[in-house]
This record gives structure tokens, sequence and C-alpha cells, in this order.
């Protein structure tokens, strides 16, 4: 189930990729590993806490209710 749309997966992956730059380059901190969850749900299109808010950025097409992302 995909309930992450285009724009919001591609501001994730590239949020994620810069919060886990923080690992290697600025003040080298675990912190960084933060990063890893907006760039996984960026990759596979799902976030588990909009599921439980009930929320979708995903925009809807057809009549069978089926998301695009």
């Amino acid at each position: 189930m995909i309930n992450v749309g285009t724009v919001d997966r591609t501001i994730r992956v590239i949020a994620g990729l810069a919060i886990l730059s923080l690992t290697v380059v600025g003040p080298h901190t675990l912190w960084g590993l933060v990063g890893a969850v907006p760039l996984l749900t960026g990759i596979f299109g799902f976030c588990p806490l909009y599921r439980l808010l009930g929320i979708s950025t995903c925009r809807m097409h057809g009549a069978g209710g089926q998301t695009a992302g």
C-alpha cells in the first residue's frame, strides 16, 4: 500500500540524504542516522505514521479507489 505521493517522496529522499550526510560531514554525529527514516519512507512510498493518522498524499484516480504514486 502506497500512501506517500510523488512530491512527498522526492522531498523525503532529499531530506533523508541530507540528514544522513551528517554522519560523514559536519558534526559527525550518529543522529544523522535519523535520516534513514525519511529516506526509506520516500523510497518505499509508505509511511506508517500516515497510515495511523489516516493521511495519504497520493492522488486518487479511477472508480476503484486505487492510488497513483
